[in-house]
């Protein structure tokens, strides 16, 4: 089968290699779509994972199943699905707190399992969930949306959690915008999210968000004026400015992924005097099925944020560099 693989840190290549045996558990995927994730690029430099090359990248899948092992139930040939792809030992302290994602020997599909960005996965049928006659582009969606839900849980903002009266959320890329849109799924009136793009702005405009530049006077004199501010960019400058716009008795969510020597400065006494929650979310934790219900009622403007779907002989550049285009959102694989 064709697939993307990673055999060394640093170099990616478009190749052919075997379809796995199917194990007994398991499940063959035939992959439909696949999102390209920063943590890929993560990955390939061997700064996120154990650099366990060559690998499969792809975390991010959704397929038809193609077989299932003789002993597995529940899931059959045909079954349309999305892979949740974090693979917890289940007996870790974390795991037994319900915190899978902070399983401390955490594996997962696409990072040291071979993952998505191939024609073909195999996958454990217990991490295979049902996504009925969903696009298969918009299931894809559902990993980073899980990422999402999880943050919002972490931050008080669920199902039965509190609904903050507005929220801002910095970074217009696509993890910052899928955010910014299920906080208005939550029943928040007023969601602003904050970026240095025009073009990314006006396109958050466009999804019925509220805009700001971050950094701008216009910004900076609306101090304690949200209830909710999010980091989606991962800069540390960025992190640092959220705490004087944080309504009193609000909350901080560092949301995106800062390189792990970066440091901020924060005065605790504010922290008490204001009474604030500063909150961290790694991850999706087990929350691919409460993605999936939002993105069965608000998957078409989600949709949006996919601006490319390629086939697999097209997507090697996008491993190789950033992408110049500002317009460029989610990147996907499509076998469609």
């Amino acid at each position: 089968m064709h697939a993307i693989q990673f055999v060394e840190k640093g170099r990616a290549v478009l190749t052919d290699v075997p379809v796995a045996d199917l194990p007994p558990g398991h499940a063959l995927v035939r992959v439909k779509a696949s999102g390209l994730c920063h943590t890929d690029i993560d990955v390939l430099h061997a700064r996120y994972g154990d650099g366990a090359f060559p690998v499969i990248p792809g975390h991010e899948y959704a397929g038809e199943v193609a077989a299932v092992a003789a002993d597995v139930t529940g899931i059959k040939v045909g079954d349309r699905v999305v892979v949740d792809p974090n693979l917890p030992c289940g007996t870790c302290p974390s795991c037994r707190k319900g915190l899978t994602n902070l399983c401390s020997t955490l594996k997962a599909y696409g990072v040291s399992h071979n993952g998505g960005f191939a024609e073909f996965s195999v996958v454990r049928a217990d991490q295979l969930h049902g996504i009925g006659s969903m696009p298969y582009h918009v299931a894809a969606l559902a990993e980073p949306l899980a990422c999402v839900v999880n943050g919002m849980q972490s931050a008080g903002i669920g199902e039965i959690g509190s609904v903050p009266g507005n929220a801002l959320v910095f970074g217009a890329g696509p993890i910052g915008l899928l955010l910014a849109l299920s906080l208005k799924s939550r029943g928040i009136a007023t969601v602003t999210i904050a970026d240095i793009n025009e073009s990314r702005l006006d396109f958050a405009e466009s999804l019925g968000l509220q805009t700001a530049v971050s950094g701008s006077e216009a910004l900076l004199r609306q101090q304690k004026a949200f209830d909710f501010v999010a980091d989606a960019t991962g800069i540390a400058a960025v992190a640092e400015a959220m705490i004087p716009l944080v309504a009193d008795g609000g909350t901080a969510l560092f949301f995106g992924v800062c390189a792990p020597d970066a440091r901020i400065s924060v005065a605790p006494f504010e922290i008490f005097r204001r009474q604030l929650k500063l909150v961290g979310s790694h991850s999706l934790n087990r929350n691919i099925p409460q993605a999936l219900a939002i993105l069965e009622t608000d998957g078409d403007v989600m949709a949006r944020l996919v601006s490319h779907r390629l086939p697999l002989s097209d997507m090697l550049p996008f491993f190789m560099k950033k992408p110049s285009d500002p317009a460029t959102m989610k990147v996907q694989f499509a076998a469609e």
